[in-house]
């Protein structure tokens, strides 16, 4: 937890001449106005200079640029049958605010083959990089084959970015045998090395899933925290919470210089959902963590979101508008799999009981209380009533299926997962039921360790029916090296029947989708303390089709 009861975490921040323009409109801004969309938005295209329709923001930079832009790496991310995003960001000097690229937009060129020499070249064209934007760059390639493996790169003056691998999503109605996905989630920087993301860049999978806190707001010392760096030393910058949109796109560029994570990043397509800590631990809505105005707080939750966007490989669709962002979104790949992102966070009702770990109770399990919105969840049950795939898979933030701390009757829960919106759980169940959704799965990050479990009708009737099947994907660094048993161990699986599996290490989830089951692993690395560790399948599963709940492999 972050420390609270501060007046205003704001205020004692250093600021860049945008972030004390968002603080100005702040002030004029009373809190009623403030919490409509199109003030919020107003203020924030104000205060950081969005491109203006129809008008070119800034001149285009001719003068050459010295140094290698292309420290952040590429990406690719939310593969269509015809169609990928292809994402990178110029910063030659990625410490600073800038990125060493000042105010002018830049012409990139981007380029896509089949092969990794680019012998023979299939799609060219150029892009604008805005310093609205932080130079960031994100091509929507339209045209592609479907099912098909492709190579891109971009050009910036003289300088050529590395290449990056990327697949689109087979044919629409196309009865695919397989696939191939990674689960991560969980990175903070200063937990340990991204060891496991090196592994995920050298499977062979077709998709990565991040489900949320790619980035931490906490500081990072001079020493990369648990990294203990001895030859390198992180600027002061990076030693303090993030608050302004000026830390964040600093915080994604440190994160960014991680070479795992660009080998990952480089070698698959990602899709992408946030949670708490790319804003702040645990707000909820629009209610922060800690005890400032509810307009200061949007804020900053519009700072985040912005740099969130900018750093991502995610189309025009999730750009923000203010402190909104429409992140919740659907894909296919052909009838095997239907994806329903969720975005947990955005749209939930505050959480009950203060936040503590609680038994259910008449504040948690009000029926107004939601944790998707209404939009959200009327969304996600429209589209499970016109899937046709075999598996519908909800690639999600945080635990959905019951998780009681004591064995107990007034066990306590936890009121930030799903066990704190009981409601929204049982509308959810009742709806995947109503749509007759038979092969279901829930993949989860946030809870740093490796859970298998039954999703079950009735959480407290272990003789209830099994509906679907959930895997946390543990943390890629958070938690730093952890522990195959935590303390709890016997406790959790004594008090939860429809708990399978449960282990503390690093790593990440493996699944392959197939006609007849899904294949489930669980990778992890003994450490993360060091880099260079091994890493080792502690556990494998399988959910048949048809037969919901999981099996030893």
């Amino acid at each position: 937890m972050a420390p609270t009861g501060r007046p205003s975490a704001l205020a004692e921040h250093a600021f860049s001449p945008h972030d004390a323009v968002l603080r100005a409109a702040a002030r004029r801004l009373g809190r009623r106005r403030f919490l409509t969309v199109t003030a919020a938005a107003a203020a924030l295209a104000f205060a950081t200079n969005r491109p203006a329709r129809g008008a070119v923001a800034a001149p285009e930079r001719t003068a050459r640029i010295s140094k290698d832009p292309f420290t952040l790496g590429v990406a690719s991310g939310d593969p269509l049958p015809d169609s990928v995003l292809l994402w990178t960001r110029l910063a030659p000097e990625p410490f600073l605010e800038d990125g060493g690229m000042g105010t002018e937009r830049v012409t990139v060129e981007w380029e896509v083959a089949l092969d990794e020499y680019f012998a023979g070249v299939l799609h060219r064209g150029t892009a604008e990089a805005h310093a609205e934007y932080n130079h960031s760059v994100h091509v929507d390639v339209k045209g592609l084959l479907p099912g098909t493996v492709y190579y891109y790169r971009f050009r910036a003056g003289a300088w050529l970015s590395p290449a990056g691998r990327t697949r689109t999503a087979p044919a629409a109605g196309t009865a695919t045998s397989s696939l191939k996905l990674a689960a991560v989630a969980c990175q903070a920087y200063m937990d340990g090395y991204y060891t496991v993301l090196r592994h995920v860049a050298q499977d062979d999978v077709d998709v990565v899933f991040h489900l949320g806190d790619y980035l931490y707001e906490y500081a990072v010392n001079s020493e990369g925290g648990e990294r203990r760096y001895t030859d390198v030393t992180l600027p002061d910058v990076f030693n303090r919470e993030t608050m302004t949109l000026a830390d964040y796109r600093l915080r994604y560029s440190l994160y960014k210089t991680d070479e795992d994570l660009r080998a990952a990043h480089a070698r698959h397509p990602f899709v992408v959902a946030w949670d708490d800590h790319e804003t702040e631990n645990n707000y909820a809505g629009s209610t922060p963590e800690n005890d400032i105005p509810p307009s200061e707080f949007l804020l900053r939750r519009a700072a985040a979101y912005r740099a969130y966007w900018e750093n991502q490989p995610l189309r025009a669709a999730q750009l923000p508008q203010g402190p909104d962002a429409r992140l919740y979104r659907r894909l296919h790949w052909g009838t095997l799999a239907q994806f329903d992102i969720l975005d947990t966070r955005q749209y939930r009702s505050d959480q009950a009981y203060d936040d503590r770990p609680h038994a259910p109770g008449a504040e948690s399990d009000d029926p107004a209380r939601t944790i998707t919105g209404a939009e959200q969840e009327q969304w996600l049950l429209d589209g499970w009533k016109g899937s046709t795939a075999l598996w519908n898979v909800m690639p999600q933030q945080v635990c959905f299926s019951q998780r009681k701390f004591d064995v107990t009757a007034d066990a306590a829960l936890s009121m930030d997962a799903w066990d704190g919106y009981r409601a929204s759980r049982a509308r959810v169940v009742a709806g995947a039921k109503a749509a007759g959704v038979d092969n279901w799965l829930i993949l989860t990050g946030d809870v740093h360790v490796g859970y298998a479990l039954d999703v079950k009708e009735d959480f407290d009737d272990p003789a209830s029916a099994t509906v679907g099947t959930e895997v946390t994907c543990t943390s890629v660094a958070s938690g730093r090296d952890g522990v195959e048993e935590p303390a709890n161990w016997d406790l959790y699986m004594r008090a939860n029947p429809h708990m399978k599996f449960y282990n503390g290490k690093r790593g990440y989830v493996r699944a392959e989708l197939g006609r007849q089951a899904t294949h489930l692993d669980f990778k992890t690395v003994s450490a993360i303390s060091a880099p260079g560790a091994a890493v080792t399948t502690a556990a494998s599963f399988v959910t048949e089709a048809g037969e919901p709940g999981l099996k030893p492999a």
